[in-house]
């Protein structure tokens, strides 16, 4: 599509550039795309305040804005640096990934199909597409169950395995468990494929962005539309836990056609989208979803606690609330961006922003925050505070940890607590740590960069019981008020399984399996729990369908690792 704004837009769009912070400069590129759109002009200046708060919080580079109602797109605004090194800002026409957001776009699609007669949303997917192949010994898995994460299938792995002769695995029947699937959305744009007889962009150029005029929007990420991104950033070393302030390199581009993520798109195309959910899929021209698809898409299927402790998922869509309002919204994730989606269909409002970097969170704390404003402005009530700002070695509940922990050769860890933050007394020195969530965190220090420290309570249930252990990958410290076993049996063999694993995809990675305690761990984190033939089932979750081999095995050490069906082979440098 054409890179050109029209002149109207052009004569119509105004901007403005606000310098402020003390070390660097925090730019705001403020944009109206249509004539008059100031209706939320009270709301900017703290929502801006807000913004330059958290991206400084979050290390951002920059970060795409808009905000939309059933009456059009009523703000863009572009904040902080395309290029950090150039201290070049972004700008509003620049293309981000939106990620997983892509599923709610093809999730419409599906559901115009269903309005055409041409797809039963209950009908076995294997009926549609006989070539996905899956191993089950439940009822079939149908267009809804993909539709829903509920399909009991892995999350990651390729819909055309690398061995030809394998099939998808079922972990247990359909429609009981959600477990978030992008394996499921690659499939759902081949069935899009088969059915509407065109490719997977042309489906979604044809039945979302044409008729919603989002004319500077990518259905698919290719190397042709490079020039038209954001620049954008990933972790320099990943394969590690990422600190909230490391070093950021500029990514490699990438390639992504499928379903699961592939749209890339402008902020004032994203509120054409807005505008069309908040008007239950009434787009300009007419709808889009009739009332019963749009019913469809925006019901609570199923729980889905990975969006939050009051989230449901739709088709494509997660369904919340906020302040007694339903709200879709859905998160992407893509290699070096990270977004947010947003919508109250009750009030009619929604919020979208992107940031031009991977670093492990979504700006949903951003969009959270224009709809509260957005809504109190709307009914004239006072605008709500800003959330308190969230700097990395914030420890609410530091100390929990605070203490000596020794290993069973004399080793020792010394955590203090000072208010919220704590501290790591190493050689002399306190190095603070960084929460990564729960009882987890980074450190930054070289000796301790590699794994989290993975402190452990009394009673794992009980976040409330004392902390009296503390492992750091296969390392193992307890406290003077652990009580437990100190000595642990485990089968031999599983020692050639430990070491780190590695594809070079941007997607998979790095792995550690470390042994702790007796068991086998992900990266000091993730349980694994020993199955038939030699199957290690993933225990993140209680029914998590993620699964690893070893194999290969070559003096005493495995070679080779497949993660749910992707590749990965041991790395001999460490």
């Amino acid at each position: 599509m054409p890179l050109s704004m029209t002149r109207r837009q052009l004569i119509n769009m105004s901007v403005q550039a606000v310098a402020a912070a003390a070390a660097s400069r925090f730019i705001v590129v403020e944009s109206y795309a249509e004539p008059k759109r100031k209706t939320y002009l009270s709301i900017f200046e703290p929502l801006d305040k807000f913004i330059q708060q958290y991206m400084q919080d979050m290390n951002s580079p920059g970060m795409t804005f808009v905000l939309a109602d059933r009456d059009g797109v009523q703000r863009v605004a572009t904040y902080g640096f395309s290029d950090r090194d150039g201290k070049i800002e972004v700008k509003p026409v620049e293309l981000f990934e939106i990620g997983s957001i892509s599923k709610s776009f093809v999730a419409n699609c599906l559901l115009q199909l269903r309005q055409e007669g041409k797809l039963n949303l209950f009908k076995p997917i294997a009926d549609y597409l006989p070539w996905f192949r899956v191993e089950s010994s439940f009822q079939p898995i149908t267009v809804h169950h993909l539709l829903t994460h509920t399909s009991g299938l892995p999350g990651n792995p390729p819909v055309f395995l690398s061995d030809l002769s394998q099939s998808h695995r079922a972990a247990y029947a359909p429609d009981q468990f959600f477990h978030y699937c992008n394996t499921a959305f690659v499939a759902l744009g081949h069935l899009l494929w088969t059915l509407d007889g065109r490719p997977l962009p042309e489906v979604i150029r044809k039945r979302v962005f044409e008729p919603l005029g989002m004319s500077q929007s990518e259905p698919v990420i290719s190397l042709d539309v490079r020039a038209r991104m954001a620049n954008n950033y990933s972790v320099f070393q990943n394969d590690r836990p990422y600190l909230r302030n490391g070093r950021l390199s500029e990514a490699p581009a990438i390639i992504l056609t499928d379903g699961s993520g592939c749209i890339a798109s402008t902020p004032r195309d994203m509120g054409l989208y807005i505008q069309m959910l908040t008007n239950r899929g009434q787009g300009p021209a007419g709808r889009l979803l009739s009332d019963e698809s749009f019913q469809l898409f925006s019901r609570p299927y199923i729980k889905a606690e990975e969006f939050g402790p009051t989230a449901s998922y739709g088709y494509g869509i997660a369904v919340d609330t906020l302040d007694g309002h339903t709200i879709l919204r859905h998160t992407g994730g893509m290699v070096s961006f990270a977004s947010a989606l947003q919508v109250d269909i009750d009030e009619g409002v929604g919020a979208f922003a992107s940031i031009n970097a991977m670093q492990g969170y979504r700006p949903n704390p951003v969009v959270q925050y224009a709809l509260q404003l957005m809504r109190a402005h709307r009914q004239s009530k006072s605008l709500p505070a800003a959330p308190p700002s969230n700097p990395p070695t914030k420890v609410e509940n530091a100390a929990d940890y605070a203490g000596v922990y020794q290993s069973e050769d004399g080793r020792k860890l010394d955590f203090v607590a000072e208010g919220p933050r704590l501290f790591l007394l190493h050689q002399g020195t306190r190095v603070a740590l960084e929460a990564a969530g729960g009882d987890s965190f980074n450190v930054a220090h070289s000796a301790y960069e590699r794994f989290q420290f993975n402190f452990g309570r009394v009673d794992a249930k009980d976040p409330k019981s004392a902390v009296v252990e503390v492992g750091w990958g296969s390392d193992w410290f307890t406290s003077s008020k652990y009580s437990g076993p100190k000595k642990f049996e485990y089968p031999k063999e599983w020692d050639s399984y430990v070491g780190h694993y590695r594809n070079e995809s941007p997607w998979i990675g790095s792995t550690h399996i470390i042994l702790r305690k007796g068991k086998l761990m992900a990266d000091g984190v993730v349980p694994l729990e020993a199955g038939e033939g030699g199957i290690f089932h993933l225990r993140d979750e209680p029914n998590s369908p993620e699964w690893i081999r070893f194999g290969s095995i070559v003096n005493g050490r495995a070679m080779r690792l497949k993660l749910s069906g992707e590749d990965m082979w041991r790395v001999m440098a460490d």
